[in-house]
C-alpha cells in the first residue's frame, strides 16, 4: 500500500496561500507550490458553510479518492491544497474530476505539461 503524504500544520496551509500559485474554478481552489521532499504532499479544506459533517466528510472524501485516481498523471514535489467550494456539495463525481484536472492543468502540474 502506497503512503500518502499530507500537510497537517496550519503554518504549512498559511506558507501555500501566501506564497503559492493558485487555481480557481466553481468547484474548487487549488493552490500549490514545490517543496523539497520529492513527493507530493496534500492538504484538504473543507469550510463549515458548506454544511454540517457529515457532508464535509463526504466532500473531502471525494475530493481524496479523485487525487488518488489522477496521482500517476501529476508531477512530484509538490505541496497541494485542495479548497473546497460550496458548488462541490450537489456537484457529480464527474464534474468534481473534470474540475481537479483542470486546475492540476492551468497549475502546470501534470505530466503532459513536461512533453
Amino acid at each position: 500500500m502506497k503512503v500518502r503524504y499530507t500537510l497537517k500544520k496550519n503554518s504549512d496551509f498559511r506558507r501555500l496561500y501566501a506564497k503559492g500559485k493558485s487555481a480557481v474554478n466553481p468547484y474548487l481552489v487549488l493552490y500549490c507550490r514545490r517543496n523539497r521532499e520529492g513527493v507530493n504532499r496534500l492538504g484538504y479544506t473543507v469550510s463549515t458553510k458548506l454544511g454540517h459533517a457529515v457532508v464535509r466528510n463526504r466532500v473531502r472524501r471525494r475530493l481524496r479518492e479523485i487525487y488518488r485516481l489522477n496521482s500517476p498523471r501529476l508531477k512530484t514535489g509538490w505541496d497541494i491544497v485542495v479548497v473546497a467550494r460550496t458548488r462541490c456539495v450537489g456537484a457529480e463525481y464527474g464534474q468534481m474530476d473534470r474540475a481537479f484536472l483542470q486546475a492540476c492543468r492551468k497549475l502546470g502540474l501534470t505530466r503532459e505539461d513536461e512533453a
